[in-house]
Protein backbone atom coordinates (compact mmCIF):
# COMPACT_ATOMS: atom_id res chain seq x y z
CA UNK A 1 0.00 0.00 0.00
CA UNK A 2 1.50 3.00 -1.13
CA UNK A 3 1.91 6.26 1.38
CA UNK A 4 0.50 9.70 0.83
CA UNK A 5 4.29 10.71 0.77
CA UNK A 6 5.02 8.36 -2.67
CA UNK A 7 1.94 10.72 -4.55
CA UNK A 8 3.39 13.94 -3.53
CA UNK A 9 6.75 12.94 -4.21
CA UNK A 10 5.39 11.26 -7.93
CA UNK A 11 3.84 14.87 -8.27
CA UNK A 12 6.87 17.07 -7.98
CA UNK A 13 8.87 14.87 -10.22
CA UNK A 14 7.78 16.25 -13.36
CA UNK A 15 5.45 18.78 -11.85
CA UNK A 16 4.35 20.73 -15.32
CA UNK A 17 2.79 17.30 -16.54
CA UNK A 18 0.60 16.78 -12.92
CA UNK A 19 -1.58 19.41 -11.03
CA UNK A 20 1.69 20.77 -9.01
CA UNK A 21 1.99 22.94 -12.64
CA UNK A 22 -0.84 24.83 -13.10
CA UNK A 23 -0.91 24.97 -8.80
CA UNK A 24 2.08 26.44 -8.59
CA UNK A 25 1.92 28.79 -11.54
CA UNK A 26 -1.20 30.51 -9.81
CA UNK A 27 0.79 30.50 -6.22
CA UNK A 28 3.78 32.23 -7.92
CA UNK A 29 1.57 35.18 -9.14
CA UNK A 30 1.43 36.28 -5.20
CA UNK A 31 5.09 34.85 -4.09
CA UNK A 32 6.07 37.74 -6.47
CA UNK A 33 4.45 40.45 -4.49
CA UNK A 34 5.67 39.23 -1.23
CA UNK A 35 9.00 39.68 0.34
CA UNK A 36 12.06 38.13 -0.68
CA UNK A 37 12.03 35.92 2.50
CA UNK A 38 9.02 34.99 3.82
CA UNK A 39 8.57 32.70 6.91
CA UNK A 40 5.52 29.81 6.31
CA UNK A 41 3.26 27.74 8.36
CA UNK A 42 4.18 24.57 6.56
CA UNK A 43 6.05 22.97 3.97
CA UNK A 44 4.86 22.97 0.26
CA UNK A 45 6.86 20.38 -0.37
CA UNK A 46 5.63 17.87 2.63
CA UNK A 47 7.48 14.86 1.53
CA UNK A 48 11.04 16.74 0.79
CA UNK A 49 10.70 18.41 3.97
CA UNK A 50 10.32 15.40 6.00
CA UNK A 51 12.80 13.29 3.89
CA UNK A 52 15.54 16.52 5.22
CA UNK A 53 14.16 16.32 8.87
CA UNK A 54 11.74 18.74 9.00
CA UNK A 55 9.03 18.11 11.85
CA UNK A 56 5.73 19.75 12.85
CA UNK A 57 6.89 20.47 16.44
CA UNK A 58 7.88 23.95 17.95
CA UNK A 59 11.44 24.76 17.10
CA UNK A 60 11.23 24.39 13.79
CA UNK A 61 10.66 27.17 11.31
CA UNK A 62 10.30 27.05 7.64
CA UNK A 63 10.88 29.97 5.54
CA UNK A 64 10.65 30.41 1.71
CA UNK A 65 13.71 32.27 0.13
CA UNK A 66 13.42 34.59 -3.01
CA UNK A 67 16.86 34.23 -5.07
CA UNK A 68 17.52 36.44 -8.20
CA UNK A 69 19.03 33.98 -11.13
CA UNK A 70 21.54 34.89 -13.18
CA UNK A 71 25.20 35.60 -13.73
CA UNK A 72 27.16 38.01 -11.74
CA UNK A 73 26.19 42.04 -12.08
CA UNK A 74 29.31 43.53 -12.78
CA UNK A 75 29.57 47.61 -13.01
CA UNK A 76 30.45 48.77 -16.40
CA UNK A 77 33.80 50.52 -16.39
CA UNK A 78 33.63 53.65 -17.95
CA UNK A 79 37.40 54.55 -18.97
CA UNK A 80 37.65 52.81 -22.83
CA UNK A 81 39.10 49.35 -23.10
CA UNK A 82 38.82 46.45 -25.04
CA UNK A 83 35.44 44.70 -25.20
CA UNK A 84 37.19 41.34 -24.46
CA UNK A 85 38.73 43.43 -21.21
CA UNK A 86 35.79 44.98 -19.89
CA UNK A 87 34.48 42.60 -17.16
CA UNK A 88 30.97 42.73 -17.32
CA UNK A 89 29.87 39.29 -18.39
CA UNK A 90 30.19 36.07 -17.98
CA UNK A 91 31.29 35.97 -14.28
CA UNK A 92 29.44 33.40 -12.38
CA UNK A 93 28.64 32.43 -8.29
CA UNK A 94 30.97 30.08 -6.85
CA UNK A 95 27.75 29.59 -4.65
CA UNK A 96 24.91 27.76 -5.73
CA UNK A 97 21.98 29.70 -5.37
CA UNK A 98 20.20 27.30 -3.34
CA UNK A 99 23.17 28.05 -0.39
CA UNK A 100 22.71 31.94 -1.23
CA UNK A 101 18.92 31.05 -0.17
CA UNK A 102 20.05 29.35 2.79
CA UNK A 103 23.08 31.97 3.90
CA UNK A 104 20.28 34.72 3.35
CA UNK A 105 17.69 32.94 5.46
CA UNK A 106 20.22 32.56 8.65
CA UNK A 107 21.25 36.05 8.65
CA UNK A 108 17.19 37.06 8.87
CA UNK A 109 17.15 34.94 11.94
CA UNK A 110 20.06 34.84 13.73
CA UNK A 111 18.97 32.61 16.44
CA UNK A 112 18.40 29.95 14.14
CA UNK A 113 20.62 27.42 12.52
CA UNK A 114 19.83 26.20 8.76
CA UNK A 115 19.15 22.44 8.98
CA UNK A 116 18.41 21.90 5.36
CA UNK A 117 16.54 23.47 2.00
CA UNK A 118 15.28 22.52 -1.13
CA UNK A 119 13.62 23.59 -4.65
CA UNK A 120 10.48 24.81 -4.46
CA UNK A 121 9.73 26.62 -8.07
CA UNK A 122 11.64 28.99 -10.64
CA UNK A 123 10.58 31.30 -13.19
CA UNK A 124 12.90 33.17 -15.74
CA UNK A 125 13.88 35.86 -13.13
CA UNK A 126 13.51 34.11 -9.61
CA UNK A 127 14.23 30.72 -8.34
CA UNK A 128 12.20 30.12 -4.70
CA UNK A 129 13.76 27.62 -1.90
CA UNK A 130 12.08 27.02 1.02
CA UNK A 131 14.46 26.15 3.92
CA UNK A 132 14.15 24.69 7.34
CA UNK A 133 15.66 26.18 10.88
CA UNK A 134 16.19 24.96 13.86
CA UNK A 135 15.88 26.57 17.07
CA UNK A 136 18.98 25.14 19.46
CA UNK A 137 18.00 26.73 22.59
CA UNK A 138 14.14 25.51 22.65
CA UNK A 139 13.58 22.32 25.08
CA UNK A 140 11.57 20.58 22.32
CA UNK A 141 14.53 20.53 20.38
CA UNK A 142 17.43 19.60 23.48
CA UNK A 143 15.07 17.36 24.03
CA UNK A 144 14.87 14.95 20.75
CA UNK A 145 17.30 12.45 19.92
CA UNK A 146 17.18 13.07 16.33
CA UNK A 147 17.95 16.28 16.06
CA UNK A 148 19.74 17.84 19.33
CA UNK A 149 23.00 17.25 17.83
CA UNK A 150 22.76 20.70 16.13
CA UNK A 151 22.09 22.21 19.66
CA UNK A 152 26.51 21.59 20.17
CA UNK A 153 28.41 24.83 20.00
CA UNK A 154 30.26 23.02 17.05
CA UNK A 155 27.36 23.62 14.74
CA UNK A 156 26.64 27.17 15.02
CA UNK A 157 26.97 29.21 11.88
CA UNK A 158 27.43 25.85 10.31
CA UNK A 159 25.80 27.30 7.05
CA UNK A 160 28.14 30.17 7.07
CA UNK A 161 31.24 27.49 6.86
CA UNK A 162 29.83 25.36 4.13
CA UNK A 163 28.37 22.58 6.61
CA UNK A 164 24.89 21.80 5.06
CA UNK A 165 24.31 19.83 1.97
CA UNK A 166 24.39 22.63 -0.71
CA UNK A 167 27.21 23.62 1.14
CA UNK A 168 28.55 20.42 0.99
CA UNK A 169 28.63 20.22 -2.69
CA UNK A 170 29.71 23.49 -3.61
CA UNK A 171 32.85 22.48 -1.81
CA UNK A 172 32.87 19.26 -4.07
CA UNK A 173 32.54 16.78 -1.18
CA UNK A 174 30.00 15.19 -3.20
CA UNK A 175 32.48 13.54 -5.95
CA UNK A 176 33.48 10.33 -5.91
CA UNK A 177 36.95 9.26 -4.06
CA UNK A 178 37.42 6.04 -5.01
CA UNK A 179 34.00 5.12 -2.90
CA UNK A 180 33.12 1.50 -3.83
CA UNK A 181 30.37 1.08 -6.61
CA UNK A 182 31.27 4.16 -8.80
CA UNK A 183 32.79 3.50 -12.09
CA UNK A 184 36.21 4.82 -11.32
CA UNK A 185 36.30 2.41 -7.97
CA UNK A 186 35.60 -0.73 -10.59
CA UNK A 187 37.24 -0.07 -12.90
CA UNK A 188 40.65 0.39 -10.79
CA UNK A 189 39.95 -2.82 -9.21
CA UNK A 190 39.22 -4.55 -12.65
CA UNK A 191 42.74 -3.11 -13.83
CA UNK A 192 44.01 -4.58 -10.49
CA UNK A 193 43.15 -7.80 -11.28
CA UNK A 194 44.26 -7.69 -14.62
CA UNK A 195 48.23 -6.71 -13.21
CA UNK A 196 48.08 -9.38 -10.97
CA UNK A 197 46.79 -12.16 -13.45
CA UNK A 198 49.96 -10.93 -15.85
CA UNK A 199 52.17 -11.08 -12.70
CA UNK A 200 51.20 -14.42 -12.24
CA UNK A 201 51.68 -15.83 -15.57
CA UNK A 202 55.29 -14.21 -15.78
CA UNK A 203 55.81 -15.50 -12.58
CA UNK A 204 55.04 -19.50 -13.65
CA UNK A 205 56.53 -18.97 -17.15
CA UNK A 206 60.06 -17.53 -16.13
CA UNK A 207 60.48 -18.58 -12.44
CA UNK A 208 63.42 -17.31 -10.14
Amino acid sequence: MRSAYSYIREAWKRPSDSYVGQLMRERVVQWRKQPAIVRIERPTRLDRARALGYKAKQGFVLVRVRVRKGGRRKPRPRAGRRPKALGVVKFKPAKSLRLMAEERAARKFPNLEVLNSYWVWEDGRYAWYEVILVDPHHPAIKSDPDINWICSPKHRGRVFRGLTSAGKKMRGLRKSRGLKGTHHYKWKKKRKKIREGRRRKAQREHPT
